[in-house]
């Protein structure tokens, strides 16, 4: 099983909805992987996914049910195969809390995508565009999907 963790700065906006984006993809294709979230920060532990996320994703005919924030654990570094970050500011700090052998199963989301490999995934926490992080979250799709399969 291919476990891939998505992480932003507090896993109320961005972390959960790729999470929530992913779990349908991969139910789709039937591909035995398994997805999750987490936060590098503390600041919104326990608390559900932001409105805007949620709203999103109904619109999408997607569920947020079960997408409550956590924070990013060192058994994450060890359990997770891809640890996939949104941003560059959350890459470094997982960089700096990874054990020295696992900071290669770290990522940033859009380095995957041709024309923004050094782009970053908006948090919409403070642009209020969670359309943009949708969209965003989806351009990334085909391409983390060949990415990873290929690295079996």
């Amino acid at each position: 099983m291919t476990k891939v963790l998505f992480v932003c700065l507090g896993n109320i906006c961005r972390s959960p909805m790729a999470e929530a984006i992913y779990k349908a993809e991969i139910a789709k294709r039937n591909l035995d992987w398994q997805i999750d979230s987490a936060a590098t920060s503390s600041w919104e532990v326990g608390h559900s996914a932001h409105p805007g996320t949620k709203k999103r994703l109904r619109q999408a005919g997607l569920s947020s049910e079960g997408l409550i924030s956590r924070q990013i654990t060192e058994a994450d570094f060890a359990k997770f195969d891809w640890i996939i970050g949104m941003d560059q500011s959350n890459v470094e700090t997982l960089q700096a809390l990874a054990p020295a052998d696992t900071t290669a199963k770290i990522r940033s989301y859009l380095s995957v995508v041709p024309g923004k490999e050094t782009a970053e995934v908006p948090d919409p926490y403070y642009t209020g565009d969670f359309e943009e992080t949708y969209q965003l979250l989806q351009e990334g799709i085909p391409f983390w999907l060949e990415v990873i399969s290929s690295e079996k």
